[in-house]
């Protein structure tokens, strides 16, 4: 018995190692590891050891920054906290973009309002140059008030957009019919503070004020477990079904039962504009994907 010992404990060592390995789609959560501030370098800064970010706007600048490298399916999470206060006028995004011209685009768009007014999440979803997909929603909670979860979760099956766990939107895969979905190119992950007012708040009815800035945006806990992009090779790896590439088992193939009945309780409460049913704005013409099992 004594003899088989060692030859276990290799074992289990090896599967220790092994697992490490495989799970090469976890990014660490340090901002200073894996982002850069690619605009307004003295409005924004990293704390708590690498793990929390801040972004500041003011008269003179905003602020961003941007992962080091591109994804291409998994999973990408963070926590913010918006800004207090009268927002109007300012946007906090948190989305993933490629780089091409026709590019793909995966956003969360947090609208600023005046004090005591809800905030408005804008969704949209670009396709190779196309993103005339937006939705909107009021949240349910107060989001100046403690950091909550944001979450982008895309696979060669479908993206959803999830806010602490409960899944507000879905967009599916249909290239079969002719709808381009985003599984070609690597995007990177973008966090950003900016000036909107021209279009954020009422239509840019409501300017920003001022006199009460400099606004503050903050993120936490940064988490990236996707398949990391290395050029075009990467789209067959990153599509390929195997237990390293997590997000292409059937659990993720769809919404849960339970998962839909958040999803309806999200869009029957807190929905405020869905394109799909804009159809004043598509002069009667809804975009092909609106007839589909689309959310």
């Amino acid at each position: 018995m004594q003899s088989k010992m060692p030859s276990l404990k290799a074992l289990l060592l090896a599967l220790l190692i092994i697992a490490v390995v495989v799970d090469q789609s976890f990014v660490e959560a340090n901002f200073p590891k894996s982002m850069y501030i690619n605009w307004g370098a003295h409005h924004s800064s990293f704390a708590g050891n690498g793990e929390d970010l801040q972004l500041v706007l003011d008269q003179t600048s905003g602020s961003a920054v941007k992962s080091k490298r591109s994804f291409l399916f998994g999973s990408i999470e963070m926590l913010i906290k918006l800004v207090p206060g009268n927002s109007a006028g300012t946007v906090t995004a948190y989305y993933v973009t490629s780089t091409e011209d026709k590019h793909d685009e995966i956003d969360f768009e947090f609208l600023g309002n005046v004090s005591g007014q809800p905030y408005i999440v804008h969704t949209n979803i670009y396709t190779q140059g196309n993103g005339s997909r937006e939705q909107q929603f009021y949240l349910w909670f107060d989001p100046t008030a403690n950091f909550h979860n944001y979450t982008i979760h895309w696979n060669p099956t479908e993206v959803v957009w999830y806010i602490d766990n409960l899944p507000i939107r879905v967009f599916r895969n249909y290239e079969k019919d002719g709808i381009a979905f985003p599984n070609k190119q690597g995007m990177r992950v973008h966090a950003s503070l900016w000036n909107a007012d021209n279009w954020a708040t009422r239509g840019g009815l409501v300017k920003i004020d001022w006199n009460s800035s400099p606004f503050i945006a903050r993120f936490r806990r940064f988490r990236a477990r996707a398949c990391k992009w290395d050029g075009p090779v990467s789209i067959n790896q990153c599509a390929t079904k195997s237990p390293a590439n997590w997000w292409t088992s059937p659990s993720f193939s769809q919404l849960s039962s339970s998962q839909m009945g958040q999803l309806n309780w999200v869009r029957q409460n807190f929905m405020i504009y869905d394109y799909c049913k804009d159809t004043k704005r598509f002069n009667g013409q809804i975009p092909p994907e609106c007839f589909k099992q689309q959310f």
